[in-house]
């Protein structure tokens, strides 16, 4: 689902750390069209959708588009290992009691993982997938929200 522009809400200010305990602040990415994907790893769903997010990441990486995940009511080892285990090279923050989801809750429901949140070049919820996201769900998404498209 695609929101109207004129209907889009500015997304919540994140700052979390990631799982390698880097900072991460959404903010700094204000002017990128930003895939916040909601996983954990005790989701069966999530371990089907990994690849094609990889897949989507690594062809849209140089283009503007930040992918990002959110691991949520998960240990810290546990989304370690998935990440290694699914090869996933873009940045998952920590959300060990799903306060960060909680901050989406316009936009998503609070148990939906998992489930992604595509935000535009202006900061603003543009759009979300519930359940899991094919890569060609996530191209069409990415496509209509980004000013490219």
């Amino acid at each position: 689902m695609v929101v109207e522009p004129s209907q889009r809400v500015t997304a919540p200010n994140i700052q979390a750390s990631t799982l390698d305990q880097e900072p991460f602040d959404l903010s700094d990415y204000r002017g990128q069209v930003v895939v916040l994907n909601v996983w954990a790893s005790w989701c069966a769903p999530c371990r089907a959708e990994a690849p094609e997010l990889e897949e989507v990441w690594q062809e849209q990486r140089d283009q503007g588009v930040q992918f990002v995940g959110l691991n949520t009511r998960d240990s810290a080892v546990a989304a370690q290992r998935f990440v290694e285990s699914m090869g996933l090279t873009f940045p998952s923050i920590e959300d060990p009691d799903g306060r960060i989801q909680l901050l989406f809750s316009d936009s998503l429901p609070p148990q939906a993982i998992p489930s992604t949140v595509v935000i535009d070049e202006q900061g603003r919820v543009a759009g979300r997938i519930l359940g899991k996201a094919s890569a060609a769900t996530l191209r069409g998404v990415i496509d209509e929200v980004s000013s490219r498209g």
